[in-house]
């Protein structure tokens, strides 16, 4: 039954039997036939079947993390009995600028110090239940919280409110956090548009109307470059722009609440001596932030 289940998991996660039986190396149709079995032994459909894709019917809603929760403690039992040393696998979620710049090249080194194990890295730049989508490790600065997940707080992850000279001298400079409104306003869409700065009565949150909003930090920087509005992004990517005279930072009485770089560990993981490896090593080499002495070369 154990195969049945994790063929319907699989299928969750992938929107489809194809995905699925690529993930657990088999084909559609034996997919098909393990969930149409569970389906079966529960008496009740897991799924709408269309043409293109597989739906959750209430029923699979309602499992669904009950089967997550119950195959993953029962693997890390399994595993618990049959491993010695560092020879398991970890599947790991980071952002994508931030995972290339610091995130990619820490994995790789972890990597190479423990070869025995299997390493799956993701870029992904929206928020992510480790959870529900199968991670052991999710990295990163987004401010979403998960049940069942457990955070582990690195760093502080720094931002700057910035805008290009030739769009201030434009539309003028904001003096408060309240002269946002007025302006053209670029978004990055997995942190929300809700921009938090610091105050003498407290944080202030502002909710943004965007004008442009992007998934990706670099395109963030590079719009604010090209005089498209004010963009709140991060310090190690506006250091240099800023040095050249390209962006300048605006408000310094009222900087941005730094986010927290953090890992995100489903709790009945967090023991597991290569979780525990992979944190350890990431605290290590995060103390202190790579990015303090660390200026990107990508922009032209």
């Amino acid at each position: 039954m154990l195969t049945d289940i994790k063929a319907f998991l699989a299928s969750a996660r992938t929107g489809g039997f194809s995905g699925a039986a690529r993930e657990l190396g088999t084909t559609p149709s034996v997919i098909s036939k393990r969930v149409g079995r569970l389906e079966d032994e529960i008496g009740a459909k897991l799924f709408l079947r269309t043409t293109r894709a597989l739906t959750l019917t209430a029923e699979g809603e309602r499992l669904q993390p009950r089967l997550l929760q119950l195959t993953a403690e029962l693997d890390d039992t399994l595993y618990d009995r049959e491993s010695s040393g560092l020879r398991g696998t970890l599947r790991v979620r980071a952002p994508s600028t931030f995972g290339t710049f610091f995130v990619g090249p820490s994995v790789n080194r972890f990597q190479a110090r423990h070869p025995d194990m299997t390493i799956e890295l993701l870029l992904i730049d929206r928020p992510v239940n480790p959870l529900e989508e199968g991670f052991d490790v999710s990295l990163g600065a987004l401010p979403q919280s998960f049940n069942g997940v457990i955070e582990i707080p690195f760093c502080p992850y720094r931002r700057l409110l910035v805008g290009a000279p030739r769009y201030l001298e434009r539309r003028g400079t904001p003096q408060i956090p309240a002269d946002v409104f007025a302006h053209d306003c670029l978004v990055f869409a997995p942190s929300g548009h809700t921009w938090t700065f610091g105050a003498p009565g407290g944080p202030l949150s502002l909710d943004i109307r965007p004008r442009y909003t992007v998934n990706d930090s670099y395109i963030l920087v590079d719009a604010a470059m090209q005089g498209l509005g004010l963009a709140a992004v991060p310090e190690f990517l506006a250091r240099r722009p800023i040095a050249e005279g390209r962006l300048a930072a605006l408000l310094p009485d009222f900087p941005l609440v730094p986010l927290s770089f953090k890992a995100m560990v489903p709790r009945h993981k967090s023991r597991r001596p290569e979780v525990v490896a992979l944190i350890e090593h990431i605290r290590q080499e995060f103390d202190p932030p790579p990015w303090d002495d660390h200026v990107p070369v990508w922009f032209a």
